[in-house]
């Protein structure tokens, strides 16, 4: 009887399910054995849904990892053999942070997570004088994950700072994209989600083998594209860390500089909380770093390499929620006028949403004309030469998969969540936690706005601005900034609606402010136009961005 159960239990509670049968074999209890089958038809109906989770902890424990608290942690901890906590944390470079902790007692194990530790903050964010440094930074049970390259059994952990008062940091990135949030569903009533697709250049030595078609890179196949199993290897890692991964492809940009190959790819994400969404990308980031060192392979997440190549974006899909339905589309499929308000105020705060997304100088030598990123303030439909895009939604009426496969009857799906709007601007230079707070408070304001329906028609295109036939369309539209400096003067001008509501601290703003101006870029582009040369230089000086 008992191997008849088994089969049913789920292959991540071995050793408890054979805990509790030796148990009950040895008493011999027949009231054991109902309790046996209430207690195990709780973890089938409970695991059902959570069945196929890459996330070990989520699989182990049954429950989503938004559901995790300190005693779930302890117990996975305790089970699966854990020596070892990371605390992770964001500082001021955009980079995660790392403090390690060897688990020598059950006491100590409780001490950390529930306390916290004591970090430097002047030697993690500029803004902090050393004099009054002290931050405390407190684990977030929802993003435990199992560290995929520690050779010790490791559980790490995202972690919020706060002040010495026990209040959550007012102007760390992580806390600011909460603010940013809370204030976007007071003021709209609806949930701010998001989605990230983060580009990046695997480079290496060229074997001369099979040579890929220049700037022909977009969905190549193995073994024109070279990188399609790392790619992959790190999407696995990133869905075992709790990413929630719509797919991975090879990019367009594909090209070799002496005898390295340059090869884009792209990993995309599925909507989520906006909060979750940065998390998930940061550690995405050092997931994919992490494995190209393991490999001895070199990965940039920088906006430009050279010249008349592909850049990398780190574009941002959106989505406004009402508990769990989609917004974005009218009753009969067309874009709502919710979805137009968050439009037009993207359309306002466009210039200086730039000082969160793109954030240092080579950011500005990808945002130029015919290279698929926007230089000018407008949105549209499926066009990838505008600033916001609305991809499509499988809004038609048609049955796709009945089509394809004659053998399926009606497949009747309901397609409405599929519905986002894309912000094409930002790139791998971005705080990911800024810019995603940035956004949602653009949106924010396009609620606030009397005439946002009027802005978001004004604003809107359905031709290629970029041909001739377009000139006068094109001229009517205001233009993104184009460079730092430029951005900054964005921000300092446009600073009052980001600072509303508490969102951004004035410390924060004068800080992005400061740091922009300090590249003293507002001719850099023009400067060094086609040289090959200078651009390398200033490629390798911010090559590992972000």
């Amino acid at each position: 009887m008992f191997l008849q159960i088994k089969q049913y239990f789920p292959i991540y509670y071995p050793n408890c399910f054979d805990v509790i049968v030796k148990w009950i074999t040895l008493r011999y209890n027949k009231a054991c054995y109902a309790l046996l089958f209430l207690w195990l038809s709780n973890f089938i109906l409970m695991d059902t849904s959570l069945e196929m989770s890459p996330n070990r902890v989520v699989a182990f424990l049954g429950k989503p990892c938004r559901e995790f608290t300190k005693a779930d942690i302890v117990r996975y901890i305790k089970e699966n053999g854990i020596r070892m906590v990371n605390f992770m944390y964001p500082a001021g470079d955009g980079r995660l942070k790392t403090l390690n902790f060897v688990i020598n007692s059950a006491a100590y194990l409780d001490a950390i997570l529930t306390c916290g530790e004591r970090v430097d903050g002047s030697s993690l964010f500029p803004f902090i004088e050393a004099g009054s440094s002290d931050l405390y930074v407190l684990p977030r049970f929802s993003t435990a994950f199992v560290d995929p390259f520690a050779e010790i059994p490791t559980l790490s952990m995202l972690c919020s700072y706060f002040n010495k008062d026990g209040e959550p940091l007012e102007s760390s990135p992580e806390n600011t994209l909460r603010k940013a949030c809370r204030a976007f569903n007071d003021v709209t009533g609806l949930q701010f989600q998001a989605m990230g697709e983060l580009e990046y250049y695997v480079i290496a030595p060229d074997s001369g083998m099979y040579p890929a078609t220049d700037q022909k890179g977009y969905h190549e196949s193995a073994p024109y594209a070279k990188f399609n199993d790392f790619r992959t290897e790190c999407m696995a890692y990133i869905a075992q860390a709790g990413g929630q991964i719509k797919y991975g492809h090879s990019e367009v940009g594909n090209f070799t500089i002496d005898d390295m190959v340059y090869e884009q790819n792209e990993i995309e994400f599925l909507p989520v909380p906006a909060c979750e969404a940065a998390d998930q990308l940061m550690i995405a980031k050092w997931i994919i770093r992490n494995l190209a060192f393991k490999y001895g392979y070199d990965v940039t997440f920088a906006p430009k390499i050279t010249a008349g190549k592909a850049g990398s974006g780190l574009h941002v899909h959106m989505r406004l929620m009402n508990d769990g339905v989609n917004v974005m589309l009218d009753g009969e499929g067309k874009l709502s006028q919710n979805a137009r308000r968050a439009i037009a105020g993207m359309m306002v705060l466009a210039p200086s949403i730039t000082a969160f997304g793109n954030t240092n100088p080579t950011s500005y030598f990808r945002l130029v004309p015919h290279q698929e990123a926007p230089t000018n303030i407008c949105w549209g439909d499926r066009n990838r030469s505008v600033l916001v895009r609305v991809p499509l939604g499988w809004a038609a009426k048609s049955d796709m998969c009945r089509i394809a496969n004659p053998l399926e009857g009606a497949s009747n799906y309901d397609t409405s969540m599929k519905q986002t709007v894309e912000m094409r601007s930002p790139d791998g230079s971005a705080d990911l936690y800024q810019l995603i707070a940035g956004l949602a408070v653009a949106c924010r304001h396009g609620f606030e706005l009397e005439n946002a329906l009027e802005i978001a028609e004004r604003t809107y295109v359905n031709v290629n601005i970029h041909q001739k036939e377009n000139e006068s369309k094109l001229a009517m539209l205001e233009q993104l900034p184009d460079s730092c400096a430029a951005s900054a003067d964005c921000l300092e001008r446009q600073r009052a609606v980001f600072e509303q509501y508490n969102v951004f601290s004035p410390a924060m703003i004068d800080g992005i402010i400061k740091r922009l101006r300090s590249y003293d870029d507002r001719t850099l582009r023009a400067d060094i136009g086609d040289n090959r040369e200078e651009m390398l230089k200033l490629v390798q000086r911010y090559f590992h961005c972000g």
